[in-house]
């Protein structure tokens, strides 16, 4: 007698059972759906990006030196003499950049560059400025941005300055250039 009324009992709770089972087949079923859409997009995305063409000068490969730079005020020129910054200002045939990359960033609108400064004066510089032009593939000059870097580079060593903003950059840019156009001494 104690094991029909055990059986009973067992029989409300397969009612459970068997409603719970069609509840977590339906949910795997949909979870399922959901990581197979999701799987799907994830492929899409990825042959999507892979096919874009490669961009020459986004890397961590040299920029090409064919690229239009900005060149330093002439030691006569009367516009550098009338500026302050010109008085006290630092040879800049003994300044070089020496390496340079530059990379997209906020979202693609910024130029982020990172260069090398090599100083062989004798003497620290600071207050430099530096001017990148920005080109399509093809070559074409888009747009000029420049920046004064507040820092100091003693004499004769290098520092590399990395990812600074120079500004917003055209959505067609594929290639930089940036020069040095002023420093002052320090």
């Amino acid at each position: 007698m104690n094991a029909r009324l055990d059986l009973t009992g067992l029989g409300r709770f397969a009612g459970i059972g068997e409603r719970l089972a069609r509840a977590v087949t339906v949910a795997s079923v949909s979870l399922g759906r959901s990581l197979l859409w999701l799987m799907a997009a994830i492929i899409v995305g990825c042959s999507v990006w892979m096919l874009l063409p490669l961009s020459k000068g986004n890397g961590t490969e040299p920029v090409k030196p064919e690229l239009a730079a900005v060149e330093p005020a002439a030691p006569g020129d009367a516009a550098a003499v009338a500026s302050p910054i010109a008085q006290a200002s630092a040879e800049l045939d003994r300044l070089k950049v020496s390496s340079q990359t530059w990379r997209r960033g906020g979202l693609g609108s910024k130029a982020l560059v990172t260069f090398t400064l090599r100083n062989d004066n004798d003497y620290a510089v600071k207050d430099l400025e530096i001017v990148c032009a920005f080109a399509r593939r093809d070559g074409s000059h888009l747009t000029d941005r420049s920046r004064v870097l507040a820092d100091t580079v003693t004499m004769k060593s290098r520092k590399t300055f990395a990812r600074i903003p120079v500004g917003f950059v055209n959505v067609n840019a594929d290639q930089a250039k940036c020069s040095l156009v002023a420093a002052r001494r320090a």
